[in-house]
C-alpha cells in the first residue's frame, strides 16, 4: 500500500554535531541520533571522555567520531566543525548542548569569573559553532539548528544568575537566529529541559530529588536523559519543515502546574 504522506521522518546518513556529548544528554543525544542512522560528530572537552562515547556507538554498530572541543575557544571549534564536515562529506545538524553550572552568590568574590565563563560557555559559546557551521548547513537539504535551553529560561534559581540569565539569552538568540536564517530554509529551534538526571544533578540528594518532583513536576519524577534526546530528535526531522523559533519544554510538567 502506498503511503499516504509526504514528508520523511528519516534521518539516516544524516550528519549531526553534538557538543557536549560526552555525558548527560549530549551523550544521549549522540547515542540516539547513531541508532537512527545518523554520522555522529561527538565533541566535548577531554579527548578521553569524547573516545568513549565514539566507542560505545561503533561497538553497537553506529557511525560517529569524535573530536575534542571546547566551544570557548573559536579557533578549535572553527578547525573542528571544519574537520567534521570535510569527514563526514558535509554537516545537517548542530546540537548545542555544552553547558556548566556555577552557583555564585551576588557578592562572591569569584562572582565576575563565574559569570564571563558561564556565558561564554552557554550562549557565545553557541554562536561561535552556528558562525562556524553555516557554510556547510547552508549546503544541506535539511539543515537543522537545536539550542539546549532550560527551564531556568523561564524562571530563576537562588545563586543562578549566571545560568539563569544565559538560558534566557538561548531562548532570545533562538528565535533572533531563527527570523535571521528562515529564508535560507535553515530551522532553528529551542529544547528546554527541567529536572533530568545528569552529572550536573548527581550532587543532589535522592531524597531532595523526590521532594522537589512530588511537589513540582506534574508526573513525579525528575526526566532521563534520552527523553530529552527524543524531543531533540523530533526538532532535527527532515520533515519538520515548517516549525522554528520554537521552545519545546521537557520538565514533566513543572511549568504548568500551579500548586
Amino acid at each position: 500500500m502506498a503511503r499516504l504522506s509526504k514528508l520523511s521522518r528519516s534521518v539516516t546518513g544524516k550528519v549531526a554535531l553534538v557538543t557536549g556529548a560526552a555525558s548527560g544528554m549530549g551523550r544521549a543525544t549522540a547515542h540516539l541520533f547513531a541508532d537512527e542512522g545518523m554520522h555522529v560528530i561527538v565533541t566535548d572537552v577531554g579527548a578521553e571522555r569524547v573516545a568513549t562515547v565514539v566507542g560505545e556507538i561503533t561497538a553497537a554498530g553506529g557511525s560517529a567520531r569524535g573530536w575534542e572541543m571546547n566551544v570557548t575557544d573559536g579557533d578549535t571549534v572553527r578547525r573542528v566543525v571544519a574537520e567534521a564536515a570535510a569527514h563526514f562529506g558535509g554537516l545537517d545538524i548542530v546540537i548545542n548542548n555544552a553547558g556548566v553550572v556555577l552557583p555564585t552568590p551576588i557578592e562572591a568574590t569569584d562572582f565576575d569569573e563565574n559569570w564571563a565563563r558561564s556565558l561564554d560557555v552557554m550562549l557565545t559559546g553557541q554562536t561561535r559553532v552556528v558562525r562556524a557551521a553555516l557554510l556547510f548547513l547552508r549546503k544541506s537539504t535539511s539543515p537543522r539548528i537545536v539550542n539546549i535551553a532550560s527551564t531556568e529560561g523561564f524562571g530563576a534559581t537562588k545563586y543562578g544568575s549566571a545560568y539563569t540569565a544565559s538560558k534566557h539569552a538561548v531562548i532570545g538568540l533562538t528565535r533572533s537566529l531563527a527570523v535571521e536564517l528562515g529564508s535560507e530554509g535553515i530551522t532553528v529551534n529551542c529544547i528546554a529541559p527541567g529536572p533530568i538526571h545528569t552529572g550536573m544533578t548527581a550532587d543532589i540528594p535522592d531524597q531532595a530529588k523526590a521532594i522537589f518532583a512530588k511537589r513540582r513536576t506534574v508526573l513525579g519524577r525528575y526526566g532521563e536523559p534520552e527523553e530529552v534526546a527524543h524531543a531533540t530528535l523530533n526538532f532535527c526531522l527532515p520533515a519538520m519543515t515548517f516549525v522554528t523559533g520554537a521552545v519545546l519544554v521537557v520538565d514533566g510538567g513543572v511549568l504548568v502546574r500551579n500548586a
